[in-house]
């Protein structure tokens, strides 16, 4: 795991520019660093080494020192690849899964992506044609940004690292902010810094002569089968997680684990051959915010050690800036906070873990793809009288039922949008007083739901959710708050391999009226306590509709609700009405709440001030001078 950065185009000076690019970003990589530097292109690294320990410094050469290579990530399978170069007459200098690429991408060029079995984000510089190739992995688990600028087209890790081109000019993407008050992440191409793009997951870029080139290698489309041998599935499902946790476990470096309450981790901890798992709880007033009782049963049954710490909410609060400053972007999960403490705690020790995500999005796991189930009963009633009612309802109390028969009125392609949802259409517009574009989430999503019209509506909803709120949220948070602890965060379930055999399980063996991941959990039962495997899916649970009522909070959270840059961007009397009404147990408004505050909070770190140093920064230092 490392941070990659640099640019292509003739830059003054372009040795100190990459330099301070490279240092943005000495957090992802603090072991070493390296650069190459010609008259056409800039290509630099910092290094996390995890494999090949001596001999894996970046960037790497081919055999004639002409192709040159930044890479972030591991490549699972890149022995099988490099016996199948060997063969084929190409010289390997070292151990490295770096080496298979340069070598991969001479023999095979862009089909090399269709042999890779791992996570990714990797520039090449072929000085011979003056090419960049540039790919992110099949699910987005590593990041990969760009930006065309001047001429030049720049690349990184991490924003940050972008904006410390030379003549950047750092403006707020309004129009990401827009949608990021349904979504709670940024879900356009084009982040919140005007100018600056994501590559999506599944693509390649090539630049040359000044002309960029986007394409999509991989597409993780779901293929249903009709049916199946319930008890043969499980038993495969059991074959296909040992495998990729095996896989997953190559280090020359210890490895651990995280783990919460749930079935995923629990089920990754119970396969993985290491010893050491890591857990974070809250402290509150009340338990059902702690999951470390659970974490502790767990390990104890399969003789394995748990370290864990409590959160109180004067840390959880301290620590949003600098989650906000690592996280690039506004993200509105407040479980990646949890998911900083998590990582922090294991950084003491380790420098891999191993975690949960993307068994929900491959298995089917999620509580809302039961919605499908609960409304077909309903549905069978003419729409027109559906919608008559919806009419109705959209005019009473939030009651229960209200929602259903509002859902119940509509396709899945127009009630869903993915697994988060905070303001409507109607509500964002009423709050923001910047430029609105009009633009709904359904239109977001639209062309993704044109892809898989033919599917059943649970297997629109895993493709929907894996290629939005996967790369939008879990695994961004996932790699950025590893990544602000120098730790690298590997997920055996987003693997090509696992995707390969998920997408074609029959949709009853992944989500019915009893069960979400239902052969998924029947699988874990055999590895892991039942209560534990069929736990309902709960993420990092925070207390934040609690410590919301509490003084010191409101008054926190209030005063940033009402201050300046609020006043700037949103109508502060409905943000004010949101408040109170939640205090006064109105109404949970907790999560549109927090999805403002988030946003404040990132804007002032950067955009407001300056001078922000992270709460970490010491020991980063520190770890960068020890190296």
């Amino acid at each position: 795991m490392c941070g990659i950065c640099g640019f292509i185009g003739e830059v003054d000076d372009s040795k100190k520019v990459l330099k301070q690019m490279m240092d943005k970003i000495a957090h992802r990589g603090p072991d070493d660093e390296g650069m190459y530097v010609d008259k056409h292109a800039a290509i630099g690294h910092r290094r996390l080494s995890i494999i090949d320990l001596s001999h894996g410094a970046q960037p790497m050469y081919n055999e004639t020192g002409d192709v040159a290579i930044v890479f972030n990530g591991e490549i699972y399978n890149h022995l099988e690849i490099r016996k199948e170069l060997i063969a084929k007459g190409h010289k390997f200098a070292n151990d490295s899964d770096t080496e298979c690429l340069i070598h991969g991408y001479e023999e095979y060029g862009t089909d090399l992506l269709s042999k890779l079995r791992g996570m990714f984000a990797f520039v090449i510089w072929d000085t011979r044609t003056n090419t960049m190739f540039g790919a992110r992995d099949h699910f987005g688990i590593k990041p990969f940004y760009y930006s065309l600028f001047n001429k030049n087209l720049i690349f990184a890790s991490e924003t940050k690292s972008i904006l410390e081109f030379p003549g950047f000019k750092k403006e707020l993407n309004e129009e990401a902010l827009e949608q990021y008050l349904s979504f709670q992440y940024s879900v356009l191409p084009e982040t919140f810094f005007k100018g600056i793009f994501r590559l999506p997951a599944g693509h390649y870029m090539i630049f040359k002569d000044g002309k960029l080139d986007v394409q999509r290698y991989f597409d993780p489309m779901m293929e249903p089968a009709m049916d199946g041998d319930l008890e043969k599935t499980v038993s495969e499902i059991e074959e296909v997680v040992h495998d990729t946790v095996d896989a997953h476990m190559i280090a020359d470096v210890e490895v651990g684990s995280l783990l919460s309450s749930g079935v995923d981790s629990s089920y990754v901890v119970s396969e993985f051959p290491g010893n050491k798992t890591f857990t974070v709880g809250f402290l509150d007033k009340q338990s059902k915010y702690n999951e470390i009782r659970y974490a502790e049963d767990l390990v104890r049954e399969l003789g394995k050690n748990n370290y864990n710490k409590n959160i109180d909410s004067e840390e959880y609060f301290k620590s949003i800036p600098t989650v906000m400053y690592y996280m690039d972007e506004p993200l509105a999960d407040p479980s990646c906070i949890a998911l900083y403490f998590v990582d922090k705690l294991a950084a003491e020790q380790i420098k891999v873990v191993l975690s949960g995500e993307g068994a929900d999005e491959f298995f089917g796991g999620y509580n809302i793809y039961h919605e499908p189930i609960s409304l077909k009963g309903y549905q069978k009633i003419p729409k027109c009288v559906r919608k008559g009612l919806a009419a109705v309802a959209k005019k009473m109390p939030d009651i229960k039922g209200r929602d259903f028969i509002i859902r119940g009125s509509k396709t899945v392609e127009e009630r869903f949008i993915g697994n988060a949802n905070m303001f409507s259409v109607e509500d964002r517009e009423k709050l923001l007083k910047t430029k609105l574009t009009h633009k709904t989430p359904q239109d977001i999503v639209a062309d993704a739901y044109k892809k898989v019209s033919h599917l059943n509506d649970i297997a629109k909803m895993q493709y929907i959710d894996t290629n939005f709120w996967l790369q939008g949220d879990i695994l961004l948070k996932a790699d950025k708050m590893s990544m602000a602890h120098c730790l690298e965060s590997r997920v055996p379930f987003l693997d090509v391999k696992v995707f390969d055999y998920a997408k074609k399980l029959p949709i009853d063996f992944r989500c019915n009226a009893e069960a979400t991941k239902r052969a998924f959990r029947i699988a874990a039962k055999r590895h892991i306590p039942e209560a534990t495997a069929n736990k309902k899916k709960l993420g990092f649970p925070v207390p934040i509709r609690v410590w919301l009522k509490e003084d010191n909070y409101y008054n926190k959270v209030m005063e940033t609700l009402t201050g300046e840059a609020a006043q700037k961007f949103f109508n502060t009397d409905i943000l004010v009405k949101l408040m109170e009404d939640h205090r006064a147990g109105k109404a949970d408004n907790s999560r549109r709440i927090w999805t403002v505050y988030v946003f404040l909070v990132w804007y002032k770190v950067y955009f407001e001030d300056e001078d922000f140093r992270p709460i970490n920064q010491d020991w980063i230092d520190n770890r960068v001078r020890t190296a």
